[in-house]
């Protein structure tokens, strides 16, 4: 009999054939079958490894909330306090407002004061939560794996924070703020008074153009020169302009008006009748309109935003007046010789002059030998009288002109006297804001920053310590039996979590109007500032323009001198130097990664015998109980700080006179609460225990 005889034969398959196809068919159905139940099972154990994983991250998320919370409280509170210092300075420039710039530097110093005290009790108790950090992990890896056994039996999970120490927390100093707080203690009563002569000086010349501009154009429809001009010389239009405002108007508006008006009442003069007398007036005047012409045309006006020069010319009054001008001494009046004395006459028109011998001035006349004229009797005092009327009352074009000139002459003195207060001001406000902004520049190092236990990751070791369905499968095919102790290795790490629109500070200010009665005041503008400082946390030195601007709201910086809206200007553009990068605000996930990635970003001496480890069991799967070895090893060392408290009091935040007080508190997980740390040294015990008996080396395949 053949081989082929017994399987099959010319007619097909044989009895023999169809039966070891069978066993084999069954075989293998039995075994796959076996196979999905230890895969099954293995898919149990990693499930709960890796959702233990992510449980054990959460408390590293949290405390990261919490110290960039702290920090977000740090670093707001260090700007506020150095813009409060930086808004005093400003508010200093405006005498008026010299009481709440002291107010406001007082707020700065408590501000600055109330920060390093939160400073030190935070970073004292986020490092009593750091210690910690492991044996909460290990705690919620523990319940998370416990809360997830059943039927199959139970489950106890270990987690270990790589690195497995955190650094130490604290804040950082800054010396430049030590100096701003010297340089601004001792400069400020010296600014105030700086700045206090400049606003007098200011307002003396403030005061002197409103009154150049009343009896220019600000009085019409009453007597003013715009008036006077239109109705003595008919001027209007462009010749005559009104102006609404002493802002838009200058001295160079009378002078030009002044100029137009001279040359029409010279071009338009004419005698108020025949007679002598009213002829002789009308040449004199001629002569008076020519030399205020020669007169303004040599005047200038010469203003910026920064200094002020004017010469607008004086018209005498009266005859003594007269005689200290050009009108005494020209020599443009005819003089005749008929008789012992010369005769000297109002003009070339005047019916005793004749054939003029010679020109002379007036100062001759007064000087020598001269015989009146009978016709027109001209004298100095005809000449001086001219303008008397016109410049002593109301109704006259040269008593509001010479009230301009007057002005114009108090404005230049006043400028002259501001120029220096204003340096002197502005150099002691620069020298202050300098100090300020470098306080500011140096904000970055004062900051609370961690890098707890958990930092890289997580490693977790889940244990199914049941019996895995031990009748599943019972056939001569396939083993059976118990599938005993299975193990899964998982690990985690905390990412970004882009999700999240909210920053973890956005609610830091909720309910902070309940917490106390309305402020007022500086503590009002110290609470607003607070709330726009902590978007810098988020937006970098561009929000530091915010906190500013609210503190300056509260601030009347409208000055005669204009100190107030300078320094304001100076001090938000020095602001663009300060290099302050925003931070990522976004809450931390933990996410599942692989134990290699966790292991090289922890470092460390047990992370680099994990690796070799690793390795080994990946290419010899027997030598796996080695690495649950080292990782049993590695959790009997650490010391858990057993905390039997849900919630953790880090800090409370004490913001100086608004009456606020927020608390910052970091809520543990209900595992802890819940005594998970029975939990923790249960898992232990298990580990330790299989490892040690060597039950893991049992291998399905």
């Amino acid at each position: 009999m053949t081989f082929e005889s017994v399987f099959r034969d010319k007619r097909g398959s044989t009895t023999a054939g169809m039966a070891v196809a069978l066993l084999v068919a069954l075989s293998l159905l039995f075994s796959s079958a076996q196979i999905y139940r230890v895969h099954s099972a293995c898919a149990e154990v990693q499930e709960v490894a890796d959702a233990a994983a992510l449980a054990a991250e959460n408390p590293v998320a949290e405390f990261m909330v919490a110290v960039r919370v702290a920090d977000a409280a740090v670093l707001s509170l260090t700007l506020l306090g150095d813009v409060a210092y930086g808004a005093g300075v400003v508010a200093l420039c405006v005498p008026p407002a010299a009481e709440l710039g002291a107010q406001l530097i007082s707020a700065g110093q408590k501000i600055l004061q109330a920060r390093d005290a939160f400073s030190e009790r935070a970073c004292e108790g986020l490092e009593a939560v750091q210690r910690a950090l492991p044996f909460l992990a290990a705690a919620n890896a523990a319940a998370v794996a416990a809360s997830n056994g059943g039927s199959a039996g139970e489950y106890a999970a270990l987690a270990l924070l790589l690195p497995g120490e955190g650094a130490s927390i604290g804040a950082g100093a800054s010396a430049a703020e030590d100096a701003m707080e010297a340089a601004v203690e001792s400069g400020k009563d010296e600014l105030a008074e700086a700045a206090s002569r400049a606003e007098e000086a200011a307002r003396a010349a403030e005061e002197a153009k409103a009154r150049g501009f009343a009896r220019d154009c600000g009085d019409n429809p009453s007597h003013c020169l715009y008036e006077r001009a239109a109705r003595l010389a008919g001027l209007k239009g462009e010749d005559n302009p009104l102006y609404a405002s002493v802002d838009s108007w200058s001295f160079s508006v009378p002078l030009e008006r002044a100029r137009v008006y001279y040359r029409e009442r010279l071009l338009g003069e004419r005698p108020a009748s025949d007679s002598v007398e009213d002829r002789a007036r009308s040449a004199l005047r001629k002569r008076f309109y020519a030399y205020a012409i020669h007169e303004l045309r040599e005047a200038y006006v010469h203003e910026t935003a920064d200094s002020f020069s004017a010469s607008l010319p004086r018209f005498p009054r009266n005859t003594e007046q007269m005689r200290a001008t050009r009108l005494y001494t020209e020599p443009a009046y005819p003089v005749t010789i008929e008789g012992e004395l010369p005769v000297m006459h109002a003009w070339d028109g005047c019916p005793e002059a004749g054939l003029v011998d010679y020109y002379g001035s007036v100062q001759t006349l007064e000087s020598g030998s001269f015989e009146t004229c009978s016709a027109c009797g001209f004298s100095a005092a005809a000449l001086g009288a001219v303008t008397s009327a016109s410049t002593a009352i109301d109704n006259g074009f040269e008593y509001h002109y010479d009230a301009i000139a007057q002005a114009a002459a108090d404005y230049q003195k006043a400028w002259a006297d501001r120029a220096p207060l204003d340096r002197a001001a502005k150099q002691g406000a620069q020298d202050l804001l300098d100090k300020v902004l470098e306080a500011l520049g140096e904000a970055k190092s004062f900051r609370i920053a961690a890098d707890p236990p958990g930092a890289a990751g997580c490693i977790v070791l889940a244990l199914a310590l049941g019996e895995g369905n031990p009748g599943a499968f019972e056939s001569a095919f396939a083993p059976t039996g118990a599938l005993g102790t299975r193990a899964a290795v998982s690990a985690s790490t905390l990412l970004r979590d882009e999700g999240e629109d909210v920053s973890v500070v956005a609610d830091l200010l909720d309910g902070l109007a309940a917490e106390g009665p309305p402020v007022a005041g500086v503590g009002s503008m110290v609470l607003d500032g607070w709330s726009a400082m902590l978007d810098v946390y988020e937006q970098g030195a561009e929000g530091i323009a915010g906190g500013l601007d609210s503190l300056l709201s509260g601030i009347p910086l409208v000055g005669s001198a204009g100190l107030g809206a300078w320094a304001a200007d100076t001090f938000r553009g020095g602001l663009e130097t300060v290099g302050l990068d925003p931070a990522d605000t976004a809450p931390l996930k933990p996410v599942l990664v692989s134990t290699e990635a966790v292991a090289r970003a922890g470092g460390g001496e047990y992370a680099t015998r994990y690796l070799a480890l690793r390795g080994q069991a990946l290419a010899d799967p027997a030598s796996s109980s080695d690495v649950l070895g080292l990782l049993a090893d590695r959790v009997s060392d650490e010391a858990y700080r057993r905390l039997s408290e849900a919630e953790v009091a880090i800090a409370v935040i004490d913001v100086p006179l608004a009456g606020i007080s927020v608390p910052l508190t970091i809520t543990l997980p209900p595992a802890v609460a819940e005594g998970a740390a029975g939990l923790v040294d249960w898992a232990f015990e298990a580990l330790r225990t299989v490892t040690g008996e060597g039950q893991m080396q049992q291998r399905w395949e």
